[in-house]
């Protein structure tokens, strides 16, 4: 099978000021250059701020050295969006930019019938997610599109959606997740960051790691009973230094974005869930008490209880790099705890643990392209639901102000 031909829109060379926050170069490059991924995958192109820009990104990572590429000979770099929609050589656009800059960057490449993989969130918006969305039904891209949400990939949920299947714990009753972090400081950003303080850019805790934490939840125990989702948002530190790479404050901006998230909602009936099942979530910006873990997922069921319990990080939907997740299981019966290992695939263990559930992505856009299989991803009408759910909330604690 011949490899899916990819343009990438978003990857900064290791000398750019976007440097330091580059997804694009920490989590998709790794994979998209290792052997497992040139055997699935060529990069044909770069769409970046300018085409200086991918040019020097190009040479950076040394991509026309790719044996694979077309019969051009080159990786090319693209002057705008409307050029790289133009290409007939490229079967799959990657945006991982800022948010705010996906609509524009992937919406021609899509009427095109190119098939999209953007970067969480899809839009900035649910109307720019719709729309999006619409014109992948509308031109036939054989993805329907794909979305960064990497919980469905990840072991912690593949072990908890075993468990369930298996009846280890009977029918959930109820969850509670209770996390800290997702801008690691509980007040000051590096100045790169200081979209995150700005809710009309789209992209901020509550979009990111909010949505995150709560897809992986629907990811394992399934979707809410509609209109049964309530929050309770606040902002506490509106003040907001900006650090630079030595620590030093630039300045200080006021954030208009909650920095505590609470919802509670009821999950849907289902053979793993009970009737009025709940979902407690609860997300708090910054470091959690010293010597308290970053998040701890509980499932209690009929007969027993998951625990999920990560030290070091709150994105558990990564894996962190070191062994800091627990899985334990009580058996109430018994009395016993046991427990659960969840690893990562062997070639996922060769890449650096950002690119790990990005790679299971890119393995699954793969399958159903060239196998037929089913979609194992997000697609772009399931993102824009979760659209939808972060800026109602968001929008609910604006008109509660």
């Amino acid at each position: 099978m011949a490899p899916i031909r990819v343009a990438l829109i978003g990857l900064s060379s290791p000398s750019s000021p976007q440097a330091t926050t580059g997804w694009a170069a920490s989590a998709h490059l790794p994979y998209l250059l290792s052997p497992r991924g040139r055997a699935r995958y060529q990069i044909v192109g770069l769409l970046n701020s300018s085409v200086a820009a991918a040019e020097a990104a190009i040479k950076a990572y040394n991509l026309d050295a790719d044996p694979n590429l077309n019969h051009h000979g080159v990786v090319r770099a693209y002057a705008s969006p409307a050029d790289l929609a133009a290409d007939p050589e490229v079967d799959l656009v990657v945006c991982a930019t800022r948010v705010d800059k996906h609509y524009a960057t992937v919406i021609e490449s899509l009427r095109e019938g190119k098939d999209g993989f953007v970067e969480w969130p899809l839009a900035g918006d649910p109307e720019r997610g719709r729309e999006l969305a619409e014109e992948v039904r509308k031109h036939g891209g054989r993805s329907k599109g794909v979305v960064g949400l990497q919980g469905l990939k990840a072991p912690v949920v593949a072990v908890v959606r075993r468990l369930l299947a298996e009846g280890r714990i009977g029918r959930v009753v109820s969850s509670e997740l209770r996390a800290f972090g997702g801008l690691g400081d509980r007040e000051s950003l590096p100045v790169g960051w200081e979209y995150m303080t700005q809710r009309e850019v789209g992209g901020n805790m509550v979009t990111i790691a909010f949505a995150h934490l709560f897809d992986m939840a629907l990811s394992a125990l399934g979707e809410l009973k509609p209109g049964s989702l309530k929050g309770d948002l606040h902002l506490q530190r509106p003040e907001n230094p900006l650090k630079d790479p030595t620590g030093a404050v630039v300045r200080t901006v006021r954030s208009d974005v909650p920095d505590l998230v609470f919802v509670a909602g009821k999950w849907q009936e289902s053979d793993i869930t009970q009737e009025n099942a709940t979902l407690h979530l609860r997300l708090r910006r910054g470091q959690p008490f010293p010597g308290d873990p970053c998040v701890v997922w509980t499932i209690n069921g009929e007969k027993g209880e998951i625990r999920i319990v990560s030290q070091d990080m709150a994105f558990i939907q990564l894996g962190p790099p070191g062994e800091s997740h627990v899985i334990e299981v009580h058996d109430f019966e018994t009395d016993k705890v046991e427990k659960v290992e969840a690893a990562w695939a062997d070639w996922q263990k060769e890449l650096p643990f950002l690119a790990r559930g990005v790679g299971a992505l890119y393995e699954a856009i793969a399958d159903a392209r060239n196998k037929g299989t089913r979609e194992d991803y997000v697609n772009f009408d399931t993102a824009v639901k979760r659209l939808e759910t972060v800026h109602g909330l968001l929008e609910e604690w604006v008109h509660a102000q």
